[in-house]
């Protein structure tokens, strides 16, 4: 009898870190993981800042957290990540590497250390641009990487996966897309929204680096429904050194006191925010949003959605029939949005049922992760 197949995924964070890198690589280790023929290894980094490699089973999986020496905006670094790379391919006796990006370093390395294993890069965003006014370095370099290194990594990987039509590496010869997904076993409709408290909510990072984000621009909106909705409440889940400052954005705006901040929610208590809510809002701003992950947890639960019409998004929400969509940036047009799904209870309910079809159509995580893994066995 052969031995199982051992998949690498390599990534730049892993849970418990929340984001929609994190689901998704965790969903497709699970599936490598259940698969009779196939096994799988996790290369990631520690979210502590400890420079010790540090290794555990987590749900099944091996799990390898390398440490980092440094940390560039949201980008982790460290020159021993080449070596150490090699040494887990080996020791793990890995068949093939799955690397995921944007965030540059551990999967550039991954696919260009992996010798004649066969790779498979999955990118998630499109530019990652920044596009603020403090951000002219950043931009800068990102641009370089994009035209000049980008490229290189994408001819020398055997295959491209990306996520959305927005992905940088939609369309290159030897791509497909692979969309995230959602476990609807796990998130599932609650009451119907006009029955639910009037809460907004937002799941996400909220990190300086992440401000393309748009969480402030969400405050802003929040503040302006208020008045037009008084028991609205606004509800931020998740973590991030930016939470200090939209608090203060709160505070500053008179809406502190309709504000929660529950921080990072994992299980049934992330769940139970999304199902519970109203309006589940992603207020991105750039195309680095190239998909929206919450926004489809948000469509599984019944919850009607309200998305940028930037990025991925508008491949997600269909304007007026899964969900709305505004223009990113506009405060205004945002908080016009989620006032009237407040307010209209037929609007919020349709949405809400056609966005769970949807959910259960498209976006259910087998169909999805059964693509992987056929992917894998022809490699």
């Amino acid at each position: 009898m052969s031995r199982p197949r051992t998949v690498a995924v390599v990534t730049p964070y892993y849970p418990p870190k929340i984001g929609g890198v994190e689901q998704y690589t965790a969903h497709l280790a699970a599936a490598v993981a259940a698969d009779t023929g196939m096994r799988a290894v996790v290369i990631t980094t520690r979210l502590d800042g400890g420079l010790r490699t540090r290794v555990s089973t987590e749900d099944g999986v091996l799990v390898v957290r390398l440490g980092a020496w440094l940390k560039l905006s949201n980008t982790p670094l460290s020159p021993l990540w080449p070596l150490q790379l090699r040494r887990w391919f080996a020791r793990t006796g890995t068949d093939v590497v799955n690397a995921h990006a944007p965030v540059p370093g551990l999967g550039d390395l991954a696919i260009a250390v992996a010798g004649r294993r066969p790779t498979v890069l999955t990118y998630h965003a499109g530019s990652m641009h920044k596009g603020e006014r403090d951000s002219g370095l950043a931009d800068r370099l990102i641009g370089l990487y994009e035209r000049v290194l980008l490229p290189r990594v994408f001819a020398r990987a055997r295959r491209l996966v990306a996520v959305s039509p927005v992905s940088l590496a939609e369309g290159k010869p030897h791509s497909q897309r692979i969309t995230p997904g959602v476990d609807t076993d796990r998130f599932t409709p609650g009451a119907p929204a006009s029955q639910r408290p009037r809460t907004v909510v937002y799941v996400g990072r909220m990190d300086r680096s992440s401000a393309w984000k748009g969480v402030d621009v969400l405050v802003r909106a929040f503040a302006r429904l208020a008045a037009d909705v008084p028991e609205a409440r606004l509800r931020l889940v998740g973590d991030g050194d930016a939470l200090p400052g939209l608090r203060a954005l709160a505070a500053e705006l008179g809406v502190s006191e309709r504000l929660e901040t529950p921080g990072a929610l994992s299980g049934t208590a992330l769940t139970d925010a999304v199902r519970t809510a109203a309006v589940l809002a992603l207020p991105s701003l750039t195309e680095a949003e190239s998909f929206g992950m919450a926004l489809v947890e948000g469509m599984a639960c019944a919850t009607p959605v309200v998305g940028s019409a930037v990025g991925g998004i508008p491949h997600v929400v269909a304007d007026g029939e899964t969900g709305l969509l505004v223009p990113p940036g506009d405060p205004e047009a945002l908080a016009v949005a989620c006032t009237k799904l407040l307010t209209d209870g037929g609007l919020a309910d349709r949405l809400g049922a056609t966005g769970r079809r949807t959910a259960e159509e498209c976006y259910a995580w087998p169909r999805l992760t059964d693509r992987y893994l056929e992917l894998f066995r022809t490699l």
